[in-house]
């Protein structure tokens, strides 16, 4: 017994996976065909939270609005990426994978599809009752004439001694191929789009303009081979905005059409040209797209500090609170106002309406009657010269800021504000004026050098993934005995697709029986 036992702890063990058997199998794992329908699946998966949570570079002012009405789901979302999808770190991540797998896929089969290519077909087998498909008939044919017309009928023919074989479908793994090199395609656009492309976002008022550099944008994204020098040098001034809305029925309020007026210099010496730009409608120079994707109001305000000086005029910017009505919030900060700055929390109706409870509301979103609510006013240092960034849509609380009393007279609110309209604070610190409205869109810029390759790159995809759908891969043999003997033999090579076979099979049985007036 102690003898069994110890030859067993002599007994050489298995030798373990090791450093390069792992490697392998990680390999041969990506590489299959599972794991890149896998990725292909995640990688859809992936896209889904670029169209459900809005994205900083495409809405920006979605995005603060969500970090003011919901700081902390904002904070998860930030913490995620999911602001910036298709930018992310996990987002690369199966971008990468996909792309290496299916390179692990594609490379070989292409080797083997060639291989295929050149390999004659197979010789007729010595039995071809056994096949799915067979016919024994009687018929003055020869190997030669036998093989015309199944090269009539587009097959590739060998022959050899009393025999014929043909084969037909070879479309199908072209198709299948071609469709994991479109895939491959497209993700290589992608690349060049990412590392050869830009885009921006910038809000810009009516009456201002926008000369494409660098620092007129308020968020940039370049690719890593972009610098200031690539952008195209082109300019525009927004000369007008025209917004139309449903003004009856269950929808009123929709949105019907928008449009910006633009006077647009290609470049610094071209003379200038009006072009109106529209939703999907993008204004295009040399490659450079132009897209409108918002717009909003931005009420003309005119504060005057304590010591009788103009501290800020201007139109201020409004984020949209209410998107039925444009009820909008605004910020107004006059950092420059002395004793002591100043700053507003306000709310914009574009068309202001009395509530039976003293309070006012918008019943529409165009610009009506448009009058700004006070909503409280401050007084102190707001920290926006201490060098930390600040947004221009939020007023950040300091310890150093005060609150001034006197906008609320008992219990009522005091009255909007309309255009002309102003409002003086108390101890003498200032006065602010609702002196206008004007109308701000935001747009999007992109270059994208990958657009084109990518949009052929589908259409290859969708040819290719018919060809391979609809072509079935099929083979024929054809043995010819003494005495007319003729026997023919088929199968198909493509999984369910016997039936539809079949009567295939029939006309080329019939084709072959035929004589030479029939078969032409």
């Amino acid at each position: 017994m102690a003898v069994k036992e110890l030859e067993k702890e002599r007994a050489p063990q298995p030798a373990g996976f090791g450093v390069l058997g792992w490697a392998r199998w990680f390999w041969r794992t990506l590489t299959s065909m599972k794991t890149a329908l896998i990725l292909l699946f995640l990688f859809a998966l992936a896209s889904v939270p670029g169209s459900l949570v809005p994205q900083r570079g495409v809405e920006p002012d979605k995005v603060a609005r969500l970090f003011q009405q919901n700081p902390t789901l904002a904070q998860w979302y930030d913490r995620f990426q999911l602001f910036d999808v298709f930018t992310s770190v996990w987002f690369a991540a199966i971008y990468l994978l996909l792309f290496t797998s299916l390179i692990g896929c594609v490379v070989p089969r292409a080797a083997t599809y060639l291989r295929e290519l050149r390999r004659r077909p197979p010789a007729a087998p010595r039995n071809l009752s056994r096949l799915p498909h067979h016919a024994a008939l009687t018929a003055d044919l020869t190997v030669e004439e036998a093989a015309r017309r199944l090269r009539a009928r587009r097959f590739r023919v060998d022959t050899g001694d009393g025999w014929v074989a043909a084969e037909k479908g070879y479309l199908r793994e072209t198709g299948n191929l071609l469709f994991h090199v479109s895939l491959l395609g497209l993700l290589v656009a992608v690349g060049i789009g990412s590392l050869f492309g830009y885009r921006g976002n910038v809000l810009v008022v009516e009456g201002d303009g926008f000369a494409n550099t660098v620092a007129n944008y308020d968020r940039f994204i370049p690719g890593r081979e972009v610098s200031a020098e690539s952008l195209e040098p082109f300019s525009f001034d927004l000369k007008d905005f025209k917004a139309s809305y449903q003004v009856q029925g269950d929808k009123k309020g929709q949105e019907l059409d928008y449009s910006a007026y633009l006077r647009v210099n290609d470049t610094p010496t071209a003379p200038a040209r009006d072009y109106e730009l529209k939703v999907n409608e993008p204004l295009e120079i040399d490659g450079t797209q132009t897209y409108l994707i918002g717009h909003g109001y931005a009420p003309v305000f005119k504060v005057t500090d304590g010591q009788g000086q103009v501290a800020f005029e201007g139109p201020v910017p409004c984020l949209v609170e209410h998107k039925p009505t444009l009820t909008s919030g605004c910020v107004v900060k006059a950092p420059d106002a002395r004793p002591s700055q100043l700053g507003f929390l306000l709310r914009f109706l574009p068309t202001s309406v009395p509530l039976t409870d003293g309070t006012y509301a918008s019943a529409f979103p165009g610009e009506l009657q448009p009058e700004v609510q006070v909503l409280a006013a401050f007084t102190g240092d707001f920290g926006v010269r201490s060098g930390r960034p600040q947004s221009v849509y939020e007023l950040a609380p300091t310890d150093l800021m005060k609150k001034l009393k006197p906008l609320v007279m008992g219990t009522s609110v005091p009255k909007p504000l309309a255009v002309g309209g102003s409002l003086d604070l108390p101890d003498g610190a200032g006065r602010l004026e609702f002196t206008g409205v004007k109308e701000w869109i935001t747009l999007q810029i992109a270059y994208d050098p990958g657009r084109m390759p990518a949009l052929i790159f589908a259409g290859l995809a969708t040819v290719s993934i018919a060809l391979s759908l609809m072509i079935r891969r099929r083979r024929v043999w054809v043995r010819i005995g003494d005495g007319g003997a003729v026997e023919v033999g088929g199968l198909t090579r493509t999984e369910g697709s016997a039936a539809g076979f079949a009567e295939e099979f029939d006309d080329i049985v019939k084709v072959l029986t035929a004589g030479d007036k029939d078969d032409r």
